[in-house]
């Protein structure tokens, strides 16, 4: 048998064991696994779906938000599209020799523009990868570790080797005069200069020995694809084409499985979002930007994803998933403030499956003390505190005038208070503030007094579905009773359940900040005194992230005379306090440093700053405690946005 033959023979006898064993493979991950899956909902949007694929796959616009990293990954990505066309071409080459050892593909061997760019994208992609094993081998951040490191060194290095084993194979040819468009391939023919005291019989050997490494590399690299977290160059494509387009704010229906709800076993999460466990690649950004693992509890949203995916994986009909207390502290430590999600280059949601495996956990009463405390108290009286209904507007009686009663009498704006900022004596006199505030704009307004309950966003994000609904029932029938315009609330977990999970039957509903920058822009409230503070700004999760609420408190502030220095954590990168998710009613548990402590100490860290101001309840509590235990000799304080605004009056 001539060489000839047993190359194509060879050729074809690896490609069909190699593209066997990954198609057998993708089709036990991607077919029988999923289908095990429940079904995921409708799917709609599909312009917006594939915008986003040109934009987040093909621009690859989230992972830009590392710049240098992901100008690598840019690299690589579109330099290896780019290559597989000569991938291609030395396969068809190979099954093609018994008939014409010298047969060129028309188009892909002999066409000068695109042989002159694939030769700068095996430079640029060759250059991309030694800064990725550099970043993974010498500076090793700490988002990469407990990821699959070796594995991730073995594929770069995989890489690397098809495209050195690339520019070899031209260099070598172009040496030996073979190839028709040397003129076009700079970089190979630097390459082939290393080679020029060859004769033409090594050089030969020179050109089949790069060309099998070249080749088998890449049959190696296929078979290894389905194995690990590079199957996201499989999964990437269909999981932001099918990525969920609802607010993140609205959390999806809770499903049953065996008539309880949430997550026991991995068959019960929908296939949609078994389709996120394989596409995770890895990176750790959401591990960087997790306050709770910053903290020190035991969670991390990478390694969260990892477990689900070795678990899918494994498929054990009705395996547990939490079957130890780490792993049941794990799911209790997020503080659902969205980080992990706005991170991830590919859009997998690292929330939601968190608040499904939360609410098995709820069923099955596996919760600590002073949370079931409170669901218990907001089961019995409507709010997290235990106090009556009657008392939710004690904070009324100090003011001058009533505040008119939503029930009683149309009003323009029903005030959705919210517990921290009625019953928290603390927040007490920045509610009685902001009803001060809204009267000298002329507001028309009322509160619901004691018909209004806990919306419920937190109950929900903790995963008392059935709580949930009561409470929704509570007060929507007190809503119902009312005759208003639009809703307004202090309160940014109430503002995102009432806007996403509530039917509100079209009425806007507003944060306060909202309709303070709606007032200030139309001369309905003029502040007379700047105040002339140099002042840093908290973005609330659920007002920020959640709901993308980041101009108009700061044009607020700015309209009182304030010069808002940013800390380095701001706006969808704003670092969480650490109250969501109902964390603000568990026991705190073991921490490095709380998370409301890392951000006043960024604060702290500021120039001149008088003042961290903040437009939630829950921060304001949490960031007055953590400035009790840092040494703040620099005067730093914490106000309210209200507490600006009034001063500027």
């Amino acid at each position: 048998m001539s060489y000839e033959a047993a190359k194509s023979a060879v050729v074809l006898a690896g490609l069909v064991v190699a593209g066997g064993i990954f198609g057998l493979t993708a089709y036990r991950l991607l077919w029988v696994n999923l289908r095990a899956g429940r079904p995921s909902g409708p799917l709609g949007g599909w312009w917006r779906r594939f915008l986003g694929l040109m934009t987040y796959v093909g621009g690859q616009r989230r992972l830009f938000r590392l710049p240098v990293p992901g100008i690598a990954h840019f690299l690589i990505f579109w330099g290896f599209v780019l290559l597989a066309l000569t991938i291609v071409e030395a396969i068809l080459e190979g099954l093609l020799a018994l008939r014409d050892p010298d047969y060129l593909i028309p188009v892909l061997g002999d066409w000068g523009p695109l042989a002159f760019a694939q030769d700068v994208a095996a430079a640029l992609v060759a250059g991309a990868v030694l800064y990725a094993l550099y970043v993974r081998l010498v500076v090793d951040p700490e988002r990469y570790r407990a990821s699959h490191k070796s594995q991730g060194v073995i594929v770069l290095g995989f890489i690397l080797t098809i495209v050195v084993s690339l520019l070899i194979m031209n260099g070598a040819g172009i040496e030996l005069g073979e190839d028709p468009v040397a003129e076009w391939r700079p970089v190979s023919d630097v390459v082939g200069q290393g080679f020029a005291g060859l004769g033409d019989g090594a050089l030969e050997v020179v050109v089949e020995v790069a060309y099998w490494i070249h080749l088998l590399v890449v049959l190696v690299f296929l078979v290894e694809l389905p194995r690990g977290k590079h199957f996201h160059v499989v999964t990437s494509i269909p999981a932001v084409l099918l990525r969920n387009l609802e607010p993140p704010g609205r959390l999806p229906a809770v499903r049953e499985s065996n008539g309880a709800p949430g997550v026991g076993a991995i068959e019960h999460f929908t296939w949609r979002q078994m389709l996120d466990f394989y596409t995770c690649t890895e990176c750790g950004r959401c591990q960087d930007a997790c306050p709770a693992h910053a903290a020190g509890l035991p969670l991390s949203p990478k390694l969260l994803m990892m477990e689900l995916r070795d678990r899918l994986k494994e498929r054990g009909d009705g395996q547990e998933l939490l079957s130890g207390g780490a792993a049941e502290d794990a799911v209790w430590s997020c503080v659902t403030c969205l980080a992990c999600d706005q991170e991830c280059p590919l859009f997998i949601e690292h929330v939601t499956p968190i608040v499904e495996l939360r609410r098995h956990l709820v069923v099955e009463g596996a919760m600590d003390h002073q949370l079931q405390q409170a669901l218990e108290n907001l089961g019995r009286y409507g709010n997290s505190f235990g106090q009556s209904e009657r008392a939710r507007a004690k904070w009324t009686k100090d003011l001058g005038e009533p505040v008119k009663d939503a029930r009683r009498e149309p009003v323009e704006y029903l005030w959705f208070v919210g517990d921290y900022a009625s019953y928290h004596p603390a927040v007490a006199g920045i509610t009685r503030t902001t009803a001060e505030v809204f009267g000298e704009a002329g507001l028309d307004f009322g509160i619901l007094y004691d018909g209004e309950r806990n919306a419920g966003n937190d109950v929900r994000r903790v995963g008392e579905e059935g709580l949930f609904e009561m409470l929704v029932e509570d007060v929507v029938g007190s809503l119902e009773g009312c005759e208003y315009e639009a809703v307004v609330t202090t309160d940014p977990h109430s503002y995102n359940t009432l806007s996403h999970e509530y039917p509100m039957n079209g009425r806007p509903v507003l944060h306060y900040t909202e309709l303070l920058d709606r007032l200030i822009s139309a001369g309905d409230l003029v502040l007379p005194r700047p105040i002339g503070s140099r002042v840093t700004y908290h973005d609330p999760c659920y007002l920020g992230r959640y709901n993308g609420v980041y101009s108009p408190p700061r044009r607020v502030l700015a309209a009182a005379g304030c010069e808002v220095v940013e800390m380095p954590r701001h706006g969808d990168r704003a670092f969480c306090c650490g109250a969501g998710g109902g964390r603000i009613w568990m026991e705190e548990g073991p921490m490095t440093e709380r998370p409301a402590v890392m951000r006043v100490r960024e604060a702290l860290a500021l120039d001149d700053v008088e003042a961290l101001v903040v437009s939630c309840p829950k921060d304001y509590v949490m960031f007055q405690d953590a400035l009790k235990t840092v040494d703040h000799g620099n005067g730093l304080v914490v106000k309210d946005l209200i507490e600006v605004i009034r001063e500027a009056l």
